[in-house]
């Protein structure tokens, strides 16, 4: 297997487009990623598409999403898959053109991840099916089987694992809200994030109440954008890339289905996902300058601090209270702004925290740098069933020059 770099990335700013079709977002977040390889957009051979939300939202069968999506700005005729797996669908598209470029069958592949959430009103009413789709999660991302037939949602999931987190471990609601205030702040920073205003512990925990503790700023938004990665082998890239970022890890795991007694507080997929991937890269949790993790909830950042290693269970709490996982902490975790704050369009969120730790790793990150990071992290959780993650992809990334 050939190794392989992140030669161009690209995005959207993340937020509310009415007056756009997924396409011209898409448009944007690829002219950007080839502009930023220095390549032209011919020279890519594959791509790999994700998105979760098509054929809900977009009114278009999700089967040819991607054809629909590149065709109509110059990608056509070359292989594109389209990828769906809940909110690891980018990181795994991600994956796969990783995977087309290491194998050898191609040179230049390009990972697209493009999402349109936001309907208005008149839409929403014209089909009352799309719009419980929309509205309600359970039954869409969650087991539909079983859970979702029974109403499990992602806020009263996840406000249950906080609950449980709560109990085992003394985390507060002040924890979360340190969570949701930090990554408003991060955000503040990023020309990227759907919300870049500052938010104060007191408008966090007095925010209208979503699904106890949870308010409403400690659940993410939804969201609209695209963002895009272009990769090719090392070797071709340190002919004509000046700051190459080599992928160390690129790894997708799913959940396994066992009985289990899983308290809510621990994500097996995450586990999973995040020692396999340090295994390939050849480090540890304490190599990692910073991490991009999946905040879907103030809650869910808090698990993964100790799922992914970066300190022992029931000390994620620890870890906020001190700081160490601001920008200048030990580990600084989602100075984009997470989630939360740039906002989760749910097929695009993988490949924009590829383009959010290339920009680290190559020293083009702004106010929010990371002063002197070498090896970034990005982690995707995607689906619920048995009481955990169903996808989750991690990927690790690091400067090759």
């Amino acid at each position: 297997m050939r190794q392989v770099c992140v030669v161009g990335v690209g995005m959207t700013r993340f937020g509310k487009y009415l007056d756009k079709e997924p396409r011209w977002l898409a448009e944007e977040a690829v002219y950007k990623a080839v502009t930023d390889a220095g390549i032209n957009h011919k020279a890519i051979e594959v791509a790999y598409v994700g998105n979760v939300a098509a054929g809900a939202f977009c009114k278009q069968g999700f089967t040819i999403f991607g054809e629909i999506m590149l065709a109509p700005i110059g990608l056509g005729g070359i292989p594109i898959t389209s990828v769906s797996n809940a909110c690891a669908s980018a990181s795994a598209a991600f994956r796969e053109a990783v995977l087309a470029v290491a194998s050898g069958h191609h040179d230049v592949a390009l990972a697209l991840g493009v999402e349109k959430m936001q309907l208005d009103r008149a839409e929403l009413m014209m089909d009352e099916r799309r719009r419980s789709k929309v509205m309600g999660m359970g039954g869409n991302g969650a087991d539909a089987e079983l859970e979702g037939q029974f109403g499990i949602s992602f806020p009263g999931f996840f406000g249950m694992a906080a609950n449980r987190h709560m109990k085992l471990y003394g985390t507060t609601p002040e924890h979360l809200a340190m969570v949701s205030v930090k990554n408003r702040k991060n955000a503040a920073k990023n020309p990227y994030a759907q919300f870049q205003k500052p938010v104060t512990m007191s408008e966090v925990l007095e925010a209208r109440m979503v699904a106890y503790p949870l308010t409403f700023l400690m659940c993410c938004p939804t969201t609209d954008g695209a963002a895009a990665a272009i990769v090719m082998s090392k070797e071709k890239a340190a002919k004509m890339c000046s700051k190459p970022v080599e992928v160390a890890a690129s790894v997708l795991k799913t959940a396994t289905f066992e009985p289990s007694q899983n308290d809510l507080d621990t994500m097996r997929p995450t586990i999973h996902a995040g020692q396999e991937a340090y295994r390939q890269a050849g480090i540890g949790p304490a190599d990692v300058d910073v991490a991009l993790v999946h905040d879907c909830f103030s809650i869910s950042e808090l698990i993964h601090y100790e799922d992914l290693g970066f300190c022992k269970k029931g000390e994620a709490k620890t870890m906020i209270e001190k700081g160490e996982t601001e920008i200048g902490g030990r580990i600084p975790v989602n100075p984009c702004g997470g989630l939360l704050s740039k906002g989760h369009p749910v097929g695009a969120t993988g490949v924009a925290q590829v383009c959010e730790v290339t920009w680290h790793l190559r020293g083009e990150a702004g106010e929010r740098q990371v002063e002197g990071a070498k090896i970034g992290m990005t982690h995707t959780l995607g689906g619920l069933s048995h009481a955990e993650g169903v996808a989750c992809g991690v990927n690790i990334l690091r400067r090759a020059w």
